[in-house]
């Protein structure tokens, strides 16, 4: 089925009052389940958000019980600011790790209503390095005192040490290793801002030792980018991490999908298979659309990978400026929870904002 899929209900999102001023519940970039429990990433922070599941029978009524988590008391981040926009846009839970990643992306000013035209040309201009979104980060779960999952610094498990790590920084960022390999499809784009077609990352997925990260852009002549890396510790420094070697000895890969010229919004693994949220590269309202790419998960080979071996499972509604599918992540093996970057009025409540649930 390829068609338009409306929501099977709605689910309420509660978010405290210091999180609310600080607009996260507007900006949700990023979503993954942990049990009962949600975490969630806004793009315009440096935190992270712990939401816990309020049962209504066999469903859940809403997720409550915000906790709020400082990156910079996990890992090292390298922007001047510890608590500048990391702009995480995308999570992953796999093991004893919770993985987010910044969008590795550069900024162009916005224009305002209110700007002038001499100084809205002006800030046209201007584009923004802003180092704390050049990371990968590898955050240790550990179990908080009221039973659900936390993050820590250093933990335990099962005997093993658990240290919360970070990739970027030091040289040594997904877009520096791009730019010292001079990756023929994607080291023209390093210096274009994101949102104009430049290196974006919006998803993460992890299946494994694996991680896939999608590429919101660029978008090469209608092809959506993926790239595949093998993070692990850095032997000389436990809270870095270094990219092993894949099975071709390389660091990275890539692999290029016929999304029809959309680009990578969100990733889920879901068995094997590999569930991509697509959406427009640029800044603009279009198409959204859930696929699936069977066996993603377990390619051995960088791939191309044409229409004919993607499944739409499903195209989403969206707004005109608004209502913006940023994440999804699996509620139950047949049902999806999207979550959406700038809200429409009528999905914001008193609490926070609704998420949508969706079968699959």
């Amino acid at each position: 089925m390829n068609g338009w899929r409306l929501p099977e209900r709605q689910i309420e999102l509660v978010f405290d009052a210091t999180a609310q001023e600080a607009g996260t519940h507007t900006n949700l970039s990023g979503i993954r389940t942990d049990g009962e429990h949600l975490w969630i990433a806004g793009d315009e922070t440096a935190t992270l958000e712990r939401l816990t599941a309020v049962p209504a029978g066999s469903t859940t009524e809403r997720y409550d019980g915000h906790r709020t988590v400082r990156l910079a008391d996990l890992v090292e981040l390298p922007g001047q600011d510890a608590d500048g926009e990391a702009d995480i846009e995308g999570l992953a839970r796999s093991g004893d790790w919770l993985w987010a990643v910044g969008s590795h992306s550069l900024k162009r000013r916005r224009i305002k209503d209110t700007h002038p035209d001499a100084k809205a040309r002006k800030r046209l201009a201007k584009v923004l390095r802003e180092e704390n979104r050049y990371t990968l980060l590898r955050l240790a779960v550990t179990t908080d005192p009221d039973g659900g999952p936390g993050l820590a610094r250093t933990a335990t498990s099962g005997g093993r040490r658990l240290t919360s790590a970070v990739l970027g920084g030091r040289g040594d960022s997904i877009t520096d290793l791009l730019a010292q390999e001079h990756d023929p499809h994607l080291e023209p784009f390093l210096e274009i801002p994101g949102k104009d077609n430049g290196v974006d990352i919006e998803g993460i997925a992890a299946h494994g030792d694996r991680l896939y990260l999608g590429l919101r852009g660029p978008v090469l002549r209608g092809w959506a980018t993926l790239l595949e890396i093998r993070p692990v510790t850095d032997p000389d420094d436990e809270h870095r991490l270094v990219l092993a070697p894949l099975e071709n000895g390389e660091r990275y890969r890539t692999h290029f999908l016929d999304l029809g010229g959309l680009g990578i919004r969100d990733l889920c693994p879901h068995g094997d298979d590999l569930l991509l949220l697509a959406g427009p590269s640029m800044s603009i309202s279009g198409p959204i659309k859930v696929v699936r790419w069977r066996g993603g998960c377990v390619v051995e080979a960088a791939d191309i990978v044409r229409e004919d071996e993607l499944q739409i499972v499903m195209s989403l509604p969206h707004g005109d400026g608004a209502d913006h599918a940023e994440g999804i992540t699996l509620l139950d093996e047949d049902h999806l929870l999207v979550v959406y970057d700038s809200p429409a009025p009528e999905r914001l409540t008193p609490g926070g904002v609704l998420a949508d649930v969706v079968r699959l």
